[in-house]
C-alpha cells in the first residue's frame, strides 16, 4: 500500500515539477528575448522582464530541489564514502535525515514568513505582484522535498523502486555471476 502511494505521488510530483519548470523557463526565455529585442532594437528596455526572470530563477531553484532529490543530484561531499565505502549507507541515511529536518523547517518557517507577507501586503517594485506568492514557495518546497526524501529513503531501506526506474544491481542475472 505504501509503495503504491509513493508511486502515485511520484507520478503527480514528476508531472508538476516537469511542466511547471518547463513553462516558467519558457516564460523567462520569451521575456528575456523580448527585453533584448526592445533594448537593442528599439532602445527601450523592459524593466518588468528582469523582475520576472529574477522570480523565475527563485522558483526554479526551489522547485528544482525536489527534482534533484529524486534524481540523486543534490550537492554532497562524498570524499569519506570514496575512502571508506562501508560508511555509504549510514551517511546516506544521515543525509536524508538532515534533509527531512530541513524540509520540515522550510514548511514551518516558510509558512510563518508567507503569513507575515500576507499581513504586510508587500508587492514587487515593477510588476506589483504580491510577495506572498513568492514566499509561499518556501513551504511548498519543504513539502515536495519531504515527500521526495521519504520516497528515496523507502527505496534505500527496502531496495524496492518507487520511481519506476529499473535497478541494474537488483535485476542482474544471478546465474551470470
Amino acid at each position: 500500500m505504501l509503495e503504491k502511494t509513493l508511486r502515485i505521488l511520484d507520478r503527480i510530483l514528476s508531472f508538476f515539477e516537469s511542466w511547471t519548470l518547463f513553462l516558467t523557463v519558457m516564460v523567462a526565455l520569451v521575456a528575456l528575448f523580448a527585453n533584448v529585442v526592445m533594448r537593442y532594437g528599439f532602445d527601450y528596455p523592459l524593466a518588468w522582464s528582469e523582475e520576472l526572470i529574477r522570480m523565475v530563477i527563485i522558483y526554479t531553484t526551489l522547485i528544482g530541489c525536489s527534482a534533484a532529490i529524486k534524481n540523486g543530484t543534490m550537492i554532497k561531499i562524498d570524499a569519506l564514502v570514496q575512502l571508506v565505502p562501508a560508511v555509504k549507507k549510514p551517511l546516506s541515511l544521515f543525509s536524508h535525515g538532515v534533509t527531512l529536518i530541513f524540509s520540515f523547517m522550510m514548511i514551518y518557517y516558510g509558512w510563518q514568513i508567507a503569513a507575515l507577507q500576507a499581513q504586510c501586503d508587500q508587492k514587487t517594485i515593477i510588476m506589483q505582484m504580491p510577495l506572498v506568492y513568492l514566499f509561499a514557495l518556501l513551504p511548498l518546497m519543504g513539502v515536495l522535498m519531504g515527500i521526495r526524501t521519504i520516497q528515496v529513503l523507502y527505496y534505500e531501506i527496502t531496495g524496492r523502486d518507487v520511481f519506476g526506474i529499473p535497478d541494474n544491481d537488483n535485476n542482474a542475472d544471478p546465474e551470470a555471476s
